[in-house]
């Protein structure tokens, strides 16, 4: 089973990650989780690969897990708070960060050991990488280029499978031809460029 079957759709978001922990019966984290966003934000190690803000979001939503308010998380509620920050770790993964750190599927962690896991998935998860090494597969002759038709057909059948016009969207926006050859490095290049936050 591939990891984009395990959850239909997008990754939640925080919004998400908030309704999840109501309805699990921990309103009061929402109330309380801004202000406690600011207490044990995960040492200073941690302030090199972070920005406050991150850790703030990372916070907040670590929180919302935190039932009994004493700043830990159960090792089973891992993967979705992960996923409601954007990572997307498949439960191998986060198995291996929890024996990683000596925790087993029925303990806790705290947020500073929460932080250091988030830390190795997200570099994990290099974007560039995966695509390049997806289309690498592709490209049998090692030309350094698929063809358009070839790349759409690939995003519409595998994996989280893309509507035409999805793939069509994404095509304007690469500047790709429809029956044109797509580069590499050009297309990796325009397709993680991150997005203008105004």
């Amino acid at each position: 089973m591939a990891a984009a079957d395990l959850l239909p759709g997008p990754p939640p978001s925080l919004a998400d990650c908030r309704l999840e922990a109501g309805r699990k019966g921990n309103e009061r984290a929402v109330l309380g989780a801004v202000s406690r966003a600011r207490v044990a934000a995960g040492g200073p190690e941690m302030a090199k690969f972070f920005s406050q803000d991150q850790i703030n979001e990372y916070k907040e939503c670590f929180s919302l897990y935190d039932k009994q308010q004493r700043g830990k998380i159960k090792a089973t509620d891992l993967l979705m708070v992960m996923r409601c920050l954007g990572a997307s770790p498949t439960p191998g993964e986060v198995q291996r960060h929890l024996q990683t750190h000596g925790i087993d599927r029925n303990g806790e962690l705290d947020f500073s050991t929460f932080l250091t896991m988030m830390h190795a998935q997200i570099k994990q998860e290099d974007p560039k990488k995966e695509i390049l090494l997806a289309m690498l597969m592709a490209d049998k002759e090692k030309k350094g280029y698929i063809m358009a038709s070839e790349l759409r057909s690939k995003l519409t059948k595998l994996g989280e499978k893309l509507t035409h016009k999805e793939v069509d969207d994404l095509f304007r926006e690469a500047g790709i031809e429809p029956n044109g050859k797509v580069k590499y490095d050009e297309f990796i290049h325009k397709i993680t460029i991150p997005v203008q936050d105004y």
